[in-house]
């Protein structure tokens, strides 16, 4: 069974930046990702970490957030935020390779998810 435990969210200022971590249990392969949710809004996808594969960013974080990790932890490293990055940030796992960007941010691809750790940037 796979658990998702995310730490590391807090509340910084416009230009600051935050490392989030995901531990995880039982995963082996496929895919991680990092996804958010503002309130009001949908779940967005922000960053998937397939296996042996390239990752795929969303285009407002490109360039600016960071996904690393391997199988126990995944990182997500940003930078240069802003108030519009504010959210909720989740962690999930898929039992599949997502490659393709059109499926490695869609969240129904995903099984498992971490409980969510808030991000607020303040202007």
């Amino acid at each position: 069974q796979v658990r998702l435990v995310e730490s590391g969210g807090g509340s910084v200022q416009t230009g600051g930046s935050l490392t989030l971590s995901c531990a995880t249990s039982g995963y082996t392969y496929g895919t991680l990702g990092w996804f958010r949710q503002a309130p009001g809004k949908e779940r967005e996808g922000v960053a998937a970490f397939p296996s042996d594969a390239r990752s795929t960013y969303a285009d407002s974080v490109k360039d600016r957030f960071t996904i690393s990790g391997d199988k126990d932890t995944l990182y997500l490293q940003m930078t240069s935020l802003k108030p519009e990055d504010s959210a909720m940030y989740y962690c999930a796992a898929s039992h599949f390779r997502l490659i393709r960007p059109v499926y490695a941010l869609r969240d129904d691809e995903y099984y498992v998810w971490g409980q969510g750790t808030q991000v607020t940037v303040s202007s």
